[in-house]
């Protein structure tokens, strides 16, 4: 991972749009700090794109959509995306499963669930899982004593003998039933919503995250950047981002904005 000062000039000028997690990418110690607000809205006034793309649940992220300064919203890891028009005061809600799958799902994770938070001491239910749709959270450190890597891989390991896809982020586990992940919902964003090909364009493009869920975004794109405590998962990432921030968090974040936005305000000065 390189210093996101090597970020050629060049390319920053070309990027259009930002992707982006939320927990401990856009949020510091749990809390979303103005500066990285700020620095959500600063890039939309850009002009560019902006969508966070996270495992917060469904509940959530419809007021993201809302509320936001974002074109719209992937969630629960690539289990759907949200896009509010506030013109027409409509909320687009497209699922990578249908009503009837994802009911029949939800009293499956809610066994394995309790499965989990039985056989793992200090584990235990997300706070957020009553507002999600399609996966089961199970918080190793948001609410909890952190747990050690070990217990972190015993959760895992019991999602994945039921058949669920499992991904590690920076406060949960998350495990869902299918296939999909952060990447194929952004693809399918693109191209229902703004009908923009996410492969042909992905240099145009950047993603800022900073855990092992995020890996599949990391692989994607050539100019995805890694918020400071991504170091914490050093060894343990399918794959690194090509940048990493000097701050941590919210604040890498914001890094981030600048480091985009610079040369649209030098260029915006010399006209």
């Amino acid at each position: 991972m390189r210093p996101l000062s090597d970020f050629p000039g060049e390319a920053r000028r070309a990027i259009r749009g930002v992707f982006c997690d939320i927990d401990d990418t856009l949020t510091t110690q749990g809390r979303l700090t103005a500066a990285a607000y700020s620095a959500l809205d600063r890039l939309q006034q850009a002009g560019l794109l902006v969508v966070p793309v996270t495992g917060r649940p469904a509940g959530w992220c419809d007021h993201i959509a809302r509320m936001w300064p974002v074109a719209a919203v992937v969630g629960e890891n690539g289990a759907f995306y949200f896009r509010y028009d506030a013109a027409k005061r409509t909320m687009q809600r497209r699922f990578a499963d249908d009503d009837a799958t994802r009911a029949a799902n939800r009293a499956r994770l809610a066994a394995i669930g309790a499965e989990i938070v039985k056989s793992v001491p200090g584990a235990a239910i997300a706070t957020d899982q009553h507002y999600r749709e399609t996966d089961l959270a199970i918080d190793y450190c948001e609410d909890v004593a952190r747990l050690p890597a070990e217990a972190v891989d015993r959760i895992v390991a019991i999602m994945e003998s039921r058949g669920l896809t499992a991904k590690v982020s920076s406060i949960h586990v998350n495990g869902w039933f299918g296939a999909y992940d952060k990447l194929a919902m952004a693809r399918l964003l693109m191209r229902e919503a703004f009908g923009g090909d996410l492969d042909a364009a992905r240099e145009a493009y950047v993603f800022v995250g900073d855990s092992p869920n995020d890996a599949p975004m990391f692989a994607h794109f050539p100019h995805a950047v890694g918020v400071a405590n991504i170091r914490d998962f050093e060894g343990r990432l399918a794959h690194e981002p090509a940048y990493v921030t000097r701050e941590r968090g919210g604040s890498g974040f914001h890094e981030v904005a600048q480091c985009l936005l610079a040369p649209r305000q030098t260029e915006s000065l010399m006209k």
